[in-house]
């Protein structure tokens, strides 16, 4: 974040002392002032006023064109509930689901403030000198080990989130690491324990789904011939189809790491079929040599192309396993002063 933070959201008083009214608004009528923040193809995120707790929040809606599709329906609820039952401190809060005025789905969140990962490696990249005196290494490697705990806990809770890059990573305006984005994350879980009535399993694979998830059944909720994900950092596995298990997202974060100290992707394709080769078959060296005027140590090396192993069993077993050596590897850049360094044009 090159600039100083101006104009930061105060508390204000008309927001904290009001008496509530004898009928208190209810669901999406308690919102307004909606603000969009930012538009996809399914949905639509605005920051708006919640009017009973007197604060800004986000709301992302489902576009009233798929208000009736299933499958985007339960892909949404999916990307909410998933967010909401990952209560940890590097994920973004969920407050409640509900339906808007065009009986689409929506749900509210908390209303972050910063910016993604991918534009503070922007800025590095070029040089800016703000930015690279706020994100030394030490601090760019800290933020890592907080997304990595991220994907650390929503594994011990059966979670994949398969789209790991820069832009799902936020970065607070106070030191806030937040993994977004879990659209797409995989959900084996446990059986179904009866919680969830048949009626509200909306089709047939939807109830296989939570039939053979005990037996970690990795089946997806994409259609078939799309592969859920970004290309640049999919993991062999997933370029593949083939089942997978957590050390997808640490392939993941291994290309993350290298393209934060190289200031590239390392299977980056002119197609994405080309890419898809790279990254199944492309010998990969290691950041260092990609970028021998950075002085990139070697731990952090042999981090990265261990986490990039084509083959998952030599990757690191767990993300906690990877945390306890970029722990370390830190430790190594504060020992040697943190050397790595920018190039200047």
């Amino acid at each position: 974040m090159a600039e100083p933070i101006i104009n930061y959201p105060q508390i204000i008083l008309s927001g904290t002392d009001p008496d509530l009214p004898d009928a208190p608004l209810q669901g999406y009528e308690k919102y307004s002032d909606f603000q969009e923040i930012a538009r996809g193809m399914k949905a639509i995120l605005h920051s708006c006023w919640d009017s009973v707790l007197g604060r800004t929040i986000a709301i992302k809606r489902l576009l009233p064109e798929y208000a009736t599709d299933a499958y985007e329906r339960r892909r949404f609820l999916r990307e909410a509930r998933v967010t909401a039952q990952l209560q940890h401190p590097n994920t973004v809060p969920v407050y409640e689901i509900g339906k808007d005025d065009d009986d689409s789905l929506y749900f509210t969140m908390k209303r972050l403030t910063g910016e993604n990962f991918f534009k503070i490696l922007q800025r590095l990249s070029w040089g800016d000198a703000i930015t690279e005196r706020r994100f030394s290494l030490d601090v760019q490697i800290e933020l890592i080990i907080q997304a990595c705990q991220a994907l650390a806990y929503a594994h011990l809770h059966g979670i994949i989130h398969r789209d790991i890059k820069p832009e799902n990573i936020w970065l607070g305006e106070f030191g806030e690491v937040v993994v977004l984005d879990w659209g797409v994350a995989k959900v084996w879980g446990t059986p179904n324990d009866g919680r969830i009535p048949d009626a509200q399993i909306a089709d047939e694979a939807a109830k296989h789904e939570l039939a053979m998830s005990g037996e970690r059944a990795l089946r997806t909720l994409t259609m078939d011939g799309q592969r859920p994900g970004t290309p640049l950092y999919m993991s062999p596995e997933q370029v593949r189809e083939r089942p997978l298990d957590e050390r997808t997202d640490i392939f993941s974060m291994g290309v993350l790491i290298y393209e934060m100290l190289a200031f590239r992707e390392p299977f980056r394709g002119r197609t994405v079929n080309e890419t898809f080769q790279r990254i199944l078959h492309f010998p990969l060296n290691p950041p260092s040599e990609a970028a021998p005027d950075r002085r990139i140590p070697e731990s952090l090396d042999q981090i990265v192309l261990k986490a990039v192993s084509k083959k998952r069993e030599d990757r690191f077993e767990s993300m906690l396993e990877m945390i306890d050596h970029l722990r370390l590897a830190r430790l190594d850049v504060l020992r040697e002063g943190d050397q790595v360094h920018t190039p200047k044009a």
